[in-house]
């Protein structure tokens, strides 16, 4: 063993470690849901180990929901895969602002591209500096990812018995949500984004309430493009000019 990877091993710790203490309460609120995920799996009458295989292969959290049940009254699979587009067409604004270019090697960057979800998103994108590493962000999405599966599991396992009449799972997505929302906003307090999120996702719920995601996504991608150029061009104007 050489004196690198004696050495790489306490780092490697040290960012689990990390990664844990930052994303610890997200592990076990998707663990939570997980369960709630495979509770709604047997309740639907499919097998108990579908829970796992579609957590782990898929890990789209409310798409599996709407999928399962989807799947349970034999939709077609045109209007499978387009309800799945519709819903996770957020992870393509996602994309615009993660910092992808802190993962290092291509399988770190593939497995971080599937693995980019809500909760992810919100944890990783509220570092900074030295705290946003490879290893960091690797750790928290794949904390996340286990969390999911292991939930999904356990629910499978126990849904058909032991918590077939259990109410409120559903609401945990809910409650994680506004947890992470509030604690991005603590870190990085931005009046004029949040009346921009809250307008723009109005204007879908009127517009579009079939498609409110893709359609409050857009807006607010807009918004903040045109927010961006006003303000920098305010700051050109407030410039002093050079001699």
């Amino acid at each position: 063993m050489t004196h690198r990877s004696l050495a790489t091993k306490p780092r490697q710790r040290g960012e689990l470690a990390k990664a844990a203490g930052h994303a610890g309460v997200a592990w076990a609120g998707l663990f939570a849901l997980g369960i709630g995920l495979g509770v709604v799996v047997t309740a639907h009458g499919l097998a108990w180990w579908l829970a796992p295989i579609i957590s782990g292969v898929l890990f789209a959290g409310s798409v599996e929901f709407i999928l399962i049940g989807m799947l349970s009254a034999g939709a077609s699979v045109p209007a499978i895969a387009l309800t799945t587009f519709l819903v996770n067409s957020r992870h393509l604004f996602y994309g615009i602002s993660f910092p992808l270019d802190r993962v290092n090697g291509r399988i770190g960057k593939s497995y971080s591209m599937f693995a980019l979800c809500d909760e992810a998103y919100a944890l990783i994108t509220a570092l900074g500096g030295r705290a946003l590493n490879s290893r960091r962000i690797l750790w928290t999405q794949c904390g996340l990812h286990l969390s999911w599966v292991a939930g999904a599991t356990a629910g499978g396992l126990a849904g058909a018995s032991v918590l077939s009449g259990l109410k409120g799972l559903d609401f945990v997505l809910i409650a994680m949500f506004l947890v992470l929302t509030l604690d991005t906003y603590r870190s990085r307090p931005d009046i004029p984004c949040v009346a921009l999120a809250v307008t723009a996702a109005l204007a879908a719920l009127v517009i579009a309430p079939g498609a409110m995601v893709l359609v409050a996504m857009c807006c607010y991608t807009a918004a903040l493009v045109a927010r961006y150029h006003l303000t920098r061009g305010s700051r050109a104007k407030g410039r002093p000019a050079h001699a």
